[in-house]
């Protein structure tokens, strides 16, 4: 099956949307990644900068992107790591500057060897420079000594910058909400990594490690085009299900447990990101089953009430709001719902917020509030909706039947003009849909 992927036409589209909201005489500035450190002379797998793929597509480190808006020109320039034939033997193939100009549409290219000899000259007659600030503070350091070479040689001339503004507002906002293509990408992340939940579904088994299961993951990921997760796989049996981040996945998973997978592949630079919890011998306790519909019957609710232009705080309330009525339902919280809402009593059970954006990064960039208010939620942002409940093993102000139970049941959600599409509907989620699929893989 072919891949979707962003086409460079898009890439291209994107500078010149981002170079519509610029004025005039201005610059924008966005550094590549670099190569990590792993440990001694070994690299981590690269992964670039999503800012910087999102406007150029180019995916290797060392690297500068300007973008210049004159009266009538919007000049892209590239600055790259150079041709290198005995380095190339050893770490692969360099587009160099010939190949940017020809693979992705620069319109002028330049060795990054020479980035700190030529920015003075290119920034002649700008008057704003626009960077990300706060995020890679050595290219806050190289503007600053451009700017410090041309004030030097003003007397030749040289018309120096006044102004260094924040790229992000701009940025960050034209990356919320997904194109057509990007859409289409997610769509693809969102399938893989849900495939790779059934398969973790029908390979679990009592007596595995919780490795060996983000192990199954992971191959299906790779087989379907994906060689890297969007993040650090959670695998979480019985009590570490409570650990919201927990990522050691080293113990094993046992009968009569529940296993909580949060794991998402990414897809061409796109994050899918899921949550299922599932019984690792197959069947649902009925404490388990208790809670797991419970969280269930929170995330529907959410579902049913995303569309456009509801506040992006209006699903939260409501996962809130089936969440701590249900609690009181089954004895584990003590008084009148909205009292405890009001209190904040359902935070020792569920302690995290619905949802976040998602897209390049696993949490995407984008604002929730808009001058002091909850932005309300419009076509082509994507979220995930993720409610959960988790009961710490040594919580003794609970019935010991509920303790050491985590459950979160998280999908990925585009919004639509009509309400919204789940992107990650194929893994199953309800009880019956869950048992099933794990009792044919168990009696094919």
């Amino acid at each position: 099956m072919k891949q979707p992927c962003i086409s460079q036409r898009e890439f291209a589209e994107r500078r010149e949307r981002l170079a519509a909201q610029l004025p005039v005489n201005s610059m924008v500035v966005v550094p590549s990644a670099g190569l990590q450190h792993r440990n001694s002379d070994v690299e981590s797998p690269f992964r670039q900068d999503s800012d910087f793929y999102y406007l150029s597509g180019f995916d290797e480190p060392d690297a500068l992107i300007l973008i210049s808006k004159g009266k009538s020109v919007v000049a892209y320039t590239l600055f790259c790591q150079p041709r290198d034939p005995q380095m190339e033997i050893w770490n692969g193939y360099r587009a160099g500057p010939e190949g940017v100009l020809v693979d992705y549409l620069a319109d002028q290219s330049f060795s990054i060897e020479e980035a700190d000899e030529r920015l003075p000259e290119l920034l002649d007659g700008v008057e704003s420079v626009y960077f990300c600030m706060g995020t890679h503070y050595q290219t806050e350091v190289r503007v600053e000594g451009w700017l410090k070479s041309m004030r030097k040689k003003r007397r030749q001339g040289l018309s120096v910058p006044s102004r260094l503004i924040e790229l992000s507002p701009l940025l960050h906002e034209m990356r919320l909400f997904k194109s057509a293509q990007e859409i289409e990408v997610m769509r693809t992340a969102g399938e893989i990594s849900a495939q790779g939940h059934v398969r973790a579904m029908q390979m679990c088994r009592p007596g595995l490690m919780e490795y060996q299961l983000e192990a199954e993951i992971m191959y299906h990921f790779m087989q379907h085009g994906c060689r890297l997760p969007a993040y650090s796989s959670i695998v979480g049996g019985g009590k570490n299900a409570c650990v919201l981040h927990y990522i050691s996945n080293n113990e094993v998973l046992r009968d009569g447990d529940l296993v909580l997978i949060d794991a998402g592949c990414e897809m061409d630079y796109y994050a899918g990101d899921i949550t299922r919890t599932f019984p690792v011998n197959g069947h649902f306790s009925d404490a388990q089953r208790a809670l797991y519909e419970l969280v269930l019957k929170a995330q529907l609710a959410c579902l049913a009430e995303i569309k456009p232009g509801i506040p992006w705080e209006q699903t939260h309330d409501i996962s809130v709001s089936v969440i701590t009525e249900g609690l009181v339902d089954l004895g584990i919280l003590k008084g009148k719902p909205q009292d405890l809402i009001d209190c904040g009593a359902y935070k020792a059970f569920y302690m995290h917020r619905l949802g976040h954006w998602l897209g390049m990064d696993v949490h995407d960039v984008g604002d929730y509030k808009i001058e002091g208010e909850w932005r309300l939620l419009q076509p082509g942002m994507v979220m995930t909706v993720e409610p959960g409940i988790y009961i710490a093993p040594d919580n003794e102000s609970v019935d010991a039947c509920w303790r050491g139970i985590g459950i979160r049941i998280e999908d990925d959600v585009l919004i639509t003009a009509q309400g919204c599409e789940v992107l990650t509907a194929s893994v199953p989620k309800t009880v019956a849909e869950i048992e099933a699929l794990m009792a044919v893989a168990r009696h094919p």
